[in-house]
């Protein structure tokens, strides 16, 4: 079963300064992430989703290679690559994975302006080395499956 995590920066950059470091932890096999997501605030008060992987222009580059196939059986490959294009990209938008993205919107909705926070769904980790990983880092944890216990030392880490 995954967990998940949601730490709250007072710095716009600081969400994705971390996330790159649990990337490069997971190179080294010390986590494994289903998903990593950084919302940002904005000044205006908007937020932003920074999702690692854009699928709807993965399902539009799909789409469109499909299409374009099976336009060239029908001997009309322009009209099947922009029917395949369309089709793959309302695909991929609708398509969600990893962490529910109205779930991340609406808990951002609550932080302050110039803030950000990283929601992490993590499948496996060496807890030990990820948190000397994390120490010292800042932010507040602002939501998770962890025991009692464990976000304790997820948030003594943070604040090292």
């Amino acid at each position: 079963m995954s967990t998940l995590v949601v730490i709250g920066y007072d710095d716009a950059f600081k969400a994705e300064e971390v996330r790159l470091s649990l990337r490069k932890m997971q190179q080294d096999y010390l986590i494994a992430l289903e998903d990593a997501v950084v919302a940002v605030k904005d000044a205006a008060g908007k937020v932003k989703l920074h999702q690692p992987v854009n699928l709807t222009g993965a399902g539009a580059l799909g789409g469109g290679f499909w299409g374009t196939l099976v336009g060239m059986i029908f001997l009309n490959p322009l009209l099947g690559l922009a029917v395949g294009a369309s089709a793959g990209a309302i695909s991929g938008a609708l398509t969600d994975i990893g962490i529910n993205d109205k779930f991340m919107k609406d808990l951002a909705e609550t932080m302050k302006p110039e803030t950000s926070a990283l929601f992490v769904l993590v499948r496996d980790m060496t807890p030990d080395k990820v948190l000397e990983e994390l120490k010292g880092t800042g932010g507040k944890v602002l939501q998770t499956s962890l025991s009692h216990e464990d976000e304790d030392k997820l948030q003594t880490a943070l604040n090292a």
